[in-house]
């Protein structure tokens, strides 16, 4: 039984995993989606989205935490110039995986894993949400009285006579 073992070790030993890991975020982080089986998309996710929460705040210490764990100078400078700045209002979630199909090879699953705010197709239908509420308690606004509108009475259509014009001698 596998009670409380939350992390899936992907069939590695722990460095060869912790390396793919901080190599494959390096690389989401770079080209904002790659493509990778669907155990690693699912690991990569756990992976990366503590890092990118750390980022929102730039300090020294959440630097030092996140070089720490991904060992790429520009990886991490661009997580903090970058992505940071893109994701600061969104409360998490900020990766999406999207399922491929099968590996030609050997039939493996396969997804796409990306950054949600570097995807123009999905975000261009949806508009910015407002922020602002109204209180219930505004009864400064007046209101202004709905006038009615009559209903519009369609009228019969005028039937004009087709008038055809006489045989001319000259098409016989």
């Amino acid at each position: 039984m596998r009670h409380g073992k939350k992390i899936n070790h992907l069939g590695r030993k722990t460095a060869h995993r912790k390396s793919m890991l901080a190599n494959m975020a390096c690389s989401l982080i770079e080209h904002k989606r790659i493509n990778t089986t669907v155990a690693k998309a699912k690991a990569l996710k756990q992976f990366v989205e503590p890092m990118i929460t750390k980022s929102k705040e730039d300090t020294t210490h959440n630097r030092r935490l996140v070089m720490a764990r991904l060992r790429q100078k520009e990886a991490v400078a661009e997580l903090f110039r970058d992505v940071a700045p893109k994701i600061a209002d969104r409360p998490g979630g900020y990766t999406r995986i999207i399922k491929l199909g099968n590996r030609l090879g050997d039939n493996a699953d396969m997804a796409m894993i990306e950054l949600v705010d570097y995807n123009e197709i999905y975000n261009a239908d949806k508009a910015k949400k407002k922020t602002t509420r109204r209180s219930r308690r505004g009864g400064s606004k007046a209101e202004t009285p709905v006038t009615p509108v009559a209903p519009i009475v369609e009228k019969p259509a005028i039937e004009t006579p087709v008038v055809e014009k006489p045989a001319s001698s000259e098409e016989e």
